[in-house]
């Protein structure tokens, strides 16, 4: 019997040995199309970064890359799209602070969880804050605001790109740590805040050095200070918050790439190795300098060191909002 089950069995996978060979491969990822949700309309630092990485994704993952901005909602309505796509590693977010570390304290009804519903795979850049002045302005220092501030409070107004946005929680950041007294003055968006500014109608900016860096150069503004954790190369001569008395004090807009959570750990291997020999190309830092920002470097560039400075980022965001006293609606 068992000799008569054994050549049974033997015929069978002799049988079956055709049909297998005839059976395809499974594809190796990616194996079709790649889309890249931007969450934001074009034109912004985070439609800029997904336009440049785009061909040289598309190099490296031998499949055509698509870039689709799908904005609203302060980044949410493009967020929430990737967090409930398929996990399959074909549908990525070009993420930044507002769907990944502003509106989670702000929004109370988000439908996407930020640390659950994304699978990190690097940072691509990140755009230090700044402390900008009039440039007929006596002010030449932190110390000049921060005492102008204190002997008559709430008199020097600065803008920011909005309530809650992440220049507005960088400025609550920088106010309790430098202990000046600011009157907050919010637009509708960085660039709105602009022309107010350079009219003279708001003596002061908070926001983003790429923002910042034309007006310096045109001798409209002087950045007296950015908030790097060191010097930057387009401004050298420029110090820090820390060189200044804020000691420790950082703070940037980031921009970088994810996945939807629960993704391929094949996709998100080759997804990582992309975005780490992106960030490395002499020509793509040149462009990230020449726009104000830095390229990320280091762990920022790989899925677990992004993972972390998110969770970080998040984290201040929500300190900065209780201190603000800016409750989630």
């Amino acid at each position: 019997m068992n000799r008569r089950m054994n050549r049974r069995a033997l015929l069978a996978a002799a049988a079956a040995l055709p049909a297998l060979r005839a059976m395809p491969a499974l594809a190796a990822w990616p194996d079709r199309p790649v889309r890249v949700i931007v969450p934001f309309a074009a034109g912004g630092n985070a439609d800029t970064i997904a336009r440049l990485m785009q061909p040289l994704l598309q190099e490296r993952l031998g499949q055509p890359v698509v870039v689709e901005n799908r904005p609203g909602a302060g980044g949410s309505v493009g967020a929430t799209a990737v967090a409930r796509a398929q996990p399959d590693g074909y549908t990525l977010l070009i993420g930044s602070n507002g769907p990944l570390s502003v509106n989670p304290v702000v929004q109370a009804r988000l439908p996407y969880d930020a640390a659950k519903d994304f699978a990190p795979v690097g940072m691509a850049m990140q755009v230090p804050h700044c402390l900008v002045v009039q440039a007929s302005s006596p002010y030449r220092s932190v110390a000049d605001v921060v005492a102008a501030s204190r002997a008559q409070p709430d008199a020097l107004g600065v803008g920011t790109a909005g309530v809650a946005s992440a220049t507005h929680l960088s400025l609550e950041a920088f106010i309790a740590a430098s202990g000046a007294k600011l009157l907050h003055v919010p637009y509708r968006g960085g660039g709105a805040a602009v022309p107010d500014f350079v009219a003279g109608n708001i003596p002061l900016l908070f926001t983003e050095f790429s923002t910042a860096l034309p007006l310096h150069r045109d001798g409209k503004a002087r950045i007296v200070a950015v908030a790097a954790a060191a010097r930057l190369a387009a401004l050298p001569d420029v110090p820090t918050m820390a060189e200044q008395g804020v000691a420790g004090f950082t703070a940037a807009s980031y921009v970088g790439l994810l996945a939807t959570g629960g993704s391929p750990p094949e996709a998100l291997q080759k997804l990582g190795e992309a975005v780490s020999a992106i960030v490395q190309l002499p020509a793509f830092q040149a462009r990230m300098t020449g726009m104000g920002g830095e390229t990320a470097s280091g762990a920022l560039a790989t899925p677990a060191g992004f993972a972390r400075f998110i969770a970080a980022d998040l984290e201040r965001s929500r300190i900065a909002a209780q201190a603000a006293g800016i409750r989630a609606e």
